[in-house]
């Protein structure tokens, strides 16, 4: 039996970077589960992969197995977070790997769920199937910084996205700030986030429809919240045209517009006010309590600032187009980028596949 923690080849780095890749596809569309890969390798060839299913079942090592049309007896399975030893709404994984006689067992990091944590090793052990730890922990462990975050705390994880111009304007009525290709990445950031949020200013300015606009990817929108504090919304906007849950937190009751929204369907919730503004820690908890865990944020240069004030987002994404507004641009966030570049350690220009455009990653 061995616990290997170093000195992983060059293979079982490839492998379980296949595993990683495969997990990440699906971050924020897993319910209150982890997102996972998993490869099956046998004689150096991959006979099977898996995934953890939407809503979080089935789990990916269960996938993989069943997936395999080859004999896994003897094989090796590369998994992103350690293998569940507990029973919850299905038996714990490591019962399906023990049965399906899997030789060796290699994962990216320990699981923090207390149910499981670190107890897979004594299952394998008396079972004599070896275990490598920890390969590729690092990337491991930044695939999980949001599932680690929603273990600990009351309100979901939290992402900030925003557009400019190359002078940092982000509103202008004579064309589209970035190009067809930011478009795409925005709405995959949109994908991978079960709710996004906004204030009524920008809804009610901009008329967006907030769903996920990719082929293929339709029936993944996320679920809309509006902080609304006096109920101004307009009942006539494109976001409420949709099958998606939609939740307006407001503070100040209108009677009319109330009959209106909630024969709409809306979920209305009212929220007390916390030093005259809305207050988010009993909004995040109340979002967190709807399920919603990965929350993207499309606000504008008000809702961005705040947020960064108050130190809400976890990581943001700024999206650059490659021309100057001038006159034609109006609200200027060179200082909301200042804020970004105080508060952020992690920087990261990303410019591949977005033509002129650049996407730059704070966290």
């Amino acid at each position: 039996m061995s616990t290997k923690r170093n000195n992983h080849t060059k293979k079982d780095k490839f492998y379980m970077k296949l595993a990683i890749n495969i997990a990440k596809k699906r971050i924020g569309l897993t319910g209150t589960n982890p997102s996972v890969g998993c490869v099956i390798v046998k004689n150096d060839t991959v006979i099977s992969t898996g995934q953890t299913g939407l809503k979080g079942y089935p789990h990916a090592e269960v996938d993989a197995i069943n997936n395999s049309k080859e004999n896994i007896s003897g094989s090796s399975i590369y998994v992103s977070l350690e293998p569940c030893s507990h029973y919850g709404k299905t038996p714990p994984c490591t019962n399906a790997i023990i049965k399906a006689k899997i030789k060796k067992v290699f994962y990216g990091m320990d699981d923090i769920d207390k149910r499981s944590a670190k107890k897979s090793y004594d299952l394998f052990k008396k079972k004599k199937i070896q275990v490598i730890r920890n390969v590729l922990k690092n990337d491991a462990s930044d695939l999980y910084k949001s599932y680690k975050h929603n273990k600990i705390y009351a309100y979901p994880y939290i992402v900030g996205k925003i557009a400019c111009s190359r002078d940092f304007y982000i509103t202008t009525k004579k064309r589209k700030i970035t190009n067809d290709h930011s478009h795409k990445v925005s709405h995959i950031l949109r994908y991978h986030n079960n709710g996004i949020l906004i204030s009524s200013k920008t809804a009610n300015h901009d008329n967006p429809k907030l769903n996920c606009r990719i082929s293929g990817l339709e029936n993944y929108s996320p679920a809309v919240i509006i902080i609304d504090k006096n109920l101004s919304v307009k009942v006539n906007l494109n976001l409420f045209n949709s099958q998606k849950k939609i939740y307006i937190f407001y503070n100040k009751y209108n009677a009319k517009k109330y009959k209106i929204l909630s024969k709409m369907g809306v979920n209305l919730i009212k929220v007390d006010l916390k030093n005259n503004s809305m207050d988010f820690d009993k909004i995040f908890k109340k979002i967190k309590e709807k399920q919603i865990d990965h929350l993207l944020v499309e606000g504008g240069k008000i809702l961005t600032d705040y947020f960064l004030i108050n130190n809400f987002f976890n990581e943001f994404y700024l999206f650059k187009s490659s021309f100057n507004l001038k006159k034609l641009g109006k609200n200027n966030i060179l200082a909301t980028i200042n804020k970004l570049d105080k508060k952020f350690k992690n920087k990261k220009k990303i410019s591949t596949y977005l033509s002129n455009d650049e996407l730059i990653h704070y966290r």
